[in-house]
């Protein structure tokens, strides 16, 4: 399988199809422009092909902190589900690992969603290993026309 960075539109939106099985509430039609908006703050997004298909998208970005130092978070990995436990997934996070290491991180860090208990298996075995919970809170915009 060979990885690449997706920079042409042709390639943002052919990662569409992969990606959907993660985030089924995107739109196809504002995929590609959506993925150039966040770009701009530091987003990427790589795909590995086999035999000239997409099989395997990540979404991912550099970061730096008090806590981590230098790090890539992985905001979005995800494998097509006819071609799951292939290595497809495992080709994909070695490309990472590389692609950070190379740029001086220290660190590869991901959320997973508690309902995806597959994924957290594969994680594991990828020599992942669980270090914090996620805590949310959704906020309402503040209204600026009063």
């Amino acid at each position: 399988m060979e990885v690449r960075r997706a920079s042409t539109d042709a390639e943002i939106a052919g990662c569409f199809a992969v990606m959907a099985g993660l985030r089924p509430d995107l739109q196809e039609a504002g995929f590609v422009a959506r993925v150039r908006e966040l770009a701009e703050t530091g987003y990427m997004l790589a795909y590995g092909l086999d035999d000239a298909r997409v099989v395997v998208v990540a979404g991912f970005r550099m970061g730096d902190s008090l806590a981590r130092g230098p790090f890539l978070y992985v905001d979005d990995l995800v494998t097509a589900p006819d071609v799951r436990s292939r290595g497809h997934g495992a080709a994909m996070l070695a490309w990472l690992r590389e692609f950070a290491r190379s740029r001086g991180c220290g660190r590869l860090h991901l959320d997973s969603g508690l309902q995806r208990v597959d994924a957290h298996r594969f994680y594991e075995r990828e020599g992942m290993r669980r270090s914090a919970f996620h805590f949310f809170e959704p906020l309402h915009p503040v209204d600026t026309q009063a």
